[in-house]
C-alpha cells in the first residue's frame, strides 16, 4: 500500500531538491499559512503515498442497533465513546481505511481518530476558540503519525498530540476525550442498547488489514527518530496517559496497575488490527481501561513505543522496577 508508492516519492523528492522544504507543498496547499508552524525541521513531514483526502474522513456517520450489527467478528477491535446518551463503537474495520470519523455526540462535535502506523486511536473536540471545525486526512506524516488538517482555515494537526503544527492554529491544542479500544464483544455485552457506526458507502474490503504483519516489524514505516529506550521494542505498545508511558506487557502480565492517580486494567479478548490479513484473526493483544481515583474514565492512548518517544522525548516511563 503506502510503502510501494513512498519509495518512488522519497527518490523523487531527493532528486528534485524539494526535501525538507514547505515549498514543495504549496502547490498542494495553496490556502495552508506555512509561514506560521511549530516545524523546526521539514524534514520529518513526509508524504505518506495518498494525496489530500486520498483516505477519505467519514462525515455524520449512521448508525445501527447491536442486534442489527452482524459482520464484525467478536475480538475485532472498537473505538469506545460513552458521552451520556447511547453508547457508541466506531469499528476499526472502518477506521483501517478513513482514519477520521467527525461526528456529533450528545451536542458535542467530535473527531474520532485512528492512525494505524502509530496504533493510536485518540477521540477529540473539534471546537477550538469558539470555532466549530471538521477534520481531513493530509496524506502526511511526521514520524509516521498522521498528519490531520482542518478543512476550515487548512491548518495541519498532528494526531497523536492533538494539536496544530502549521498554519493558522499552530499551537491550537485540541482537547481530547476519554474513549478506549475494546473488542466488539466486550462493547456489545456492556452497551445491548448502544449504537455501532454503520458500514461506510465506500468501495473497501472493511474487515482486511492493509498493513499486514506491521506491528511484528523490527522498524516503524518512515521513520528515522530516535528508538524507545529501555530495550522496548519500538512496535511495542504502551499505554499513554499524559507525559508517562506504561508497556503494555506490564499490564497483561499484572492484570491491574494502580499508580500515578490512576488505574490501569488489561482484559484479554482484543485483536491486533495490524496483524494477520484479516482483522477478525489478529493476535491477542488485549484491551486497557484507564480510570481515575473515583472511577471516571482519563483519555489516554495505546500507541507503539516509538511514537511515544518520538513526541515525548523526555517523557516518564512507567517500568515498574
Amino acid at each position: 500500500m503506502r510503502k510501494v508508492i513512498l519509495a518512488g516519492l522519497v527518490s523523487a523528492f531527493l532528486a528534485g531538491g524539494a526535501w525538507g522544504s514547505p515549498e514543495f507543498w504549496r502547490h498542494e496547499w495553496p490556502n495552508t499559512d506555512f509561514e506560521t508552524s511549530s516545524v523546526e525541521n521539514w524534514v520529518e513531514i513526509l508524504s505518506g503515498g495518498p494525496s489530500k483526502d486520498g483516505i477519505p474522513a467519514l462525515d455524520s456517520p449512521n448508525f445501527i442497533s447491536i442486534d442489527s450489527e452482524s459482520r464484525i467478528g467478536a475480538t475485532e477491535p472498537v473505538i469506545t465513546l460513552e458521552m451520556g446518551g447511547t453508547p457508541r463503537a466506531y469499528p476499526i474495520r472502518y477506521l483501517t481505511w478513513h482514519e477520521i470519523v467527525n461526528d456529533v455526540v450528545d451536542g458535542v462535535p467530535v473527531a474520532v481518530t485512528f492512525c494505524p502506523l502509530c496504533n493510536s486511536a485518540l477521540t477529540f473536540d473539534r471546537r477550538v476558540d469558539g470555532q466549530v471545525l471538521s477534520f481531513g486526512v493530509s496524506g502526511k506524516l511526521r514520524h509516521s503519525d498522521m498528519v490531520m488538517y482542518d478543512r476550515e482555515t487548512e491548518s495541519w494537526w498532528q494526531q497523536a498530540i492533538g494539536e496544530g503544527i502549521v498554519g493558522h492554529f499552530t499551537g491550537a491544542e485540541l482537547e481530547t476525550l476519554p474513549s478506549w479500544m475494546e473488542s466488539w464483544a466486550e462493547f456489545s455485552t456492556r452497551n445491548p442498547d448502544g449504537l455501532v457506526m454503520a458500514e461506510p458507502g465506500f468501495n473497501r474490503d472493511y474487515g482486511r488489514n492493509p498493513y499486514r504483519g506491521y506491528d511484528s516489524s523490527t522498524k516503524p514505516f518512515l521513520y528515522s527518530g530516535e528508538m524507545p529506550p529501555h530495550g522496548i521494542d519500538a512496535l511495542a505498545r504502551v499505554i499513554r496517559v499524559g507525559d508517562r508511558a506504561w508497556p503494555m506487557a506490564r499490564l497483561a502480565d499484572a492484570g491491574e496497575v494502580r499508580e500515578a492517580g490512576v488505574v490501569i486494567s488489561w482484559r484479554a479478548g482484543q485483536a491486533s488490527a495490524l496483524d494477520t490479513a484479516r482483522i477478525s484473526a489478529g493476535r491477542d493483544v488485549g484491551s486497557i481501561r484507564v480510570r481515575d481515583a473515583d472511577g471516571q474514565d482519563v483519555p489516554h492512548d495505546v500507541m507503539f513505543a516509538f511514537a511515544y518517544h518520538a513526541f515525548w522525548p523526555d517523557g516518564e516511563w512507567m517500568l515498574g522496577n
